[in-house]
């Protein structure tokens, strides 16, 4: 599987099927999504604009409910398993604890995406939250940025809770955080880690 950031909290990721989780302001020219995870209604998370540049003929949205468009979408709620031509796709809950702008009621999640082998944990925006301690995955994308998600120490105590093989920080380097959040996190992170670069591939085999 190939991982690349795409920017901010957005990822493609490639193998058996090109998935596409979160896309904000992603450059033109990027290949047909097959699948498309959205993990909330915020507009750095759920982007009309963006995914309308990576819709294929037959690409399927899954999203949360409040998220509303177009197009084959499918909604999902914490606890709900969706498989599709050799991909698993766990939600999980994704929320704030000290924070107002992400509650728990609003039902928004985070996703465990299972294909070629790889179990990839994408956390959405949220806290160090209980639910983490059943996260089974092999890589973990988490947010640093802090104000709105878990901030660099909040992320390294993540990580500590999950044990992937590989963590890579997200959430940087547009709305807040920065690249030198992201070095802090790995540089300090007891988990193998990487510094995602923009529209860089990253290989993963297990």
């Amino acid at each position: 599987m190939e991982i690349t950031w795409l920017g901010h909290a957005g990822f493609m990721l490639e193998g058996v099927k090109r998935v596409y989780i979160d896309p904000y302001q992603i450059k033109t020219g990027l290949p047909p999504a097959d699948i498309v995870l959205v993990t909330h209604s915020h507009f750095d998370h759920f982007s009309q604009n963006d995914i309308k540049r990576i819709l294929g003929d037959s690409t399927v949205i899954i999203a949360p409910s409040d998220c509303k468009m177009s197009g084959n979408l499918r909604n999902v709620k914490p606890g709900d398993t969706i498989e599709m031509g050799g991909v698993r796709i766990e939600a999980v809950p994704a929320y704030n604890i000290g924070k107002r702008f992400h509650p728990k009621e609003s039902g928004w999640v985070g996703y465990v995406v299972e294909m070629d082998g790889v179990r990839v944990y994408h956390a959405g925006d949220t806290d160090l939250i209980p639910e983490m301690k059943s996260i089974n995955a092999d890589v973990a994308l988490l947010p640093i940025g802090g104000t709105y998600t878990m901030n660099v120490s909040e992320a390294i105590e993540a990580a500590k809770t999950i044990k992937p093989k590989l963590a890579i920080p997200m959430h940087f380097g547009s709305i807040v955080g920065s690249t030198s959040d992201a070095i802090n996190f790995c540089r300090k992170c007891p988990i193998d880690c990487k510094v995602p670069e923009i529209y860089e591939p990253i290989k993963v085999q297990f």
